[in-house]
């Protein structure tokens, strides 16, 4: 097992993390005492730990992780990648969090050298141009930033086993993007209550799919609503419902659809959001704007609830709206074009780096 490893350049034995005898000889930040502690405990043997979820599809909440489920996910995440003990991994998503805390107990099951970087728009910035990892897990709009601002990078990328994204689904742009790089990459499917992933769909290279795969010992099944409903070691092979539309391909095999809790109802016409997030992207991108949004409803008397977009930035001119619309309808049906636009100078966030629709309503 390596006795130590890299936390932003500084190197930490992990007899000394055990012990804490670091703290007066290296200077560390908030980010890199939290990191550390988590560290400790796992080598310690603490059983339990607590993780909050992100707050994306709803209130945020403290969960308490066993120590057996966190270990399954790893060793399942060792062999579906081929990690094996001394590899090198980049560990650059927030480690109070599932993604990022996960990283960290892959590193620990699989005896993997880790280098743990803060949490960053471009987790590769200060990583050396000659640096080699076999694996690391990153938001889609970090593989994006890394892409257009550091292209003198993407030989760090293609000489990974892997590379995982996961986090938020990824526009048409960002798989597009994907195809240059060499690296096979893979988006994830799961969330803290699977403790990571439990599922995984290849993005690029021949072996690319439109579906999700599920891990061995995974079951998989459907509600009444046709969301997806998962069984597995990290679930305590207890039944968990989501609320994930699928198509179920097979027991083991799904397409995602969007997310129940992302439908509304305007005027008895159901309307997926992510389905016109997705189109309304695509659409500013073609006319020259490289725009976040987000689709959502307002209260309306005659259709119930109002679709509206909310784009970050200065608001467009009334021909550009026209000119939107008239993007969006060659894709869309006319339900489905938001009945008016909304702005803001910047997309509100959750922790884990999602935008955040509520908050982002709040305050429009």
């Amino acid at each position: 097992m390596p006795d130590h490893l890299l936390l932003n350049g500084k190197k930490f034995f992990l007899d000394e993390i055990q012990h804490y005898s670091f703290r007066e000889s290296i200077p560390i930040n908030g980010y890199e005492a939290k990191t550390l502690e988590f560290c400790k405990n796992w080598l310690l043997g603490v059983q339990e730990f607590p993780v909050q979820t992100s707050g994306s599809t709803g209130t945020p909440k403290l969960l308490a992780l066993k120590r057996e489920a966190m270990e399954a996910s790893a060793k399942r995440t060792l062999q579906i990648f081929d990690l094996l003990s001394g590899d090198k991994v980049l560990v650059c998503l927030n480690t109070e969090y599932i993604a990022g805390m996960m990283m960290l107990v892959r590193g620990f099951v699989g005896q993997l050298h880790m280098t743990i970087v803060e949490p960053a728009g471009n987790p590769l910035a200060g990583v050396e141009a000659d640096a080699a990892f076999a694996f690391a897990a990153m938001v889609p709009l970090q593989l994006q930033t890394v892409l257009e601002q550091t292209p003198e990078k993407v030989s760090i990328l293609n000489k990974m086993k892997a590379l995982l994204l996961g986090g938020a689904p990824l526009s048409k742009y960002q798989e597009e993007l994907v195809q240059q790089l060499q690296v096979p990459v893979y988006q994830s499917y799961g969330m803290t209550e699977t403790v990571s992933h439990v599922a995984v769909r290849r993005l690029n290279g021949p072996e690319k799919t439109d579906f999700y795969r599920a891990s061995e010992g995974v079951t998989l099944g459907q509600d009444e609503r046709g969301c997806l409903t998962i069984s597995a070691d990290v679930t305590n092979h207890e039944t968990l419902v989501t609320n994930d539309k699928v198509e179920l391909l097979d027991a083991q095999t799904f397409r995602w659809l969007g997310r129940a809790d992302y439908t509304i109802n305007s005027g008895g016409v159901k309307i997926q959001l992510e389905k016109v997030e997705r189109t309304l992207e695509q659409a500013l991108r073609e006319m020259g704007m490289n725009r976040r949004c987000f689709a959502s409803a307002l209260p309306d008397e005659a259709l119930g609830e109002r679709l509206i977009a909310v784009l970050e930035g200065q608001p467009l001119t009334d021909l550009e709206e026209e000119n939107l619309k008239g993007k969006l309808s060659e894709t869309l049906g006319k339900y489905e074009i938001p009945k008016q636009f909304g702005y803001l100078p910047r997309l509100p966030e959750t922790a884990t780096g999602k935008i955040d629709r509520r908050g982002g309503m709040a305050l429009l």
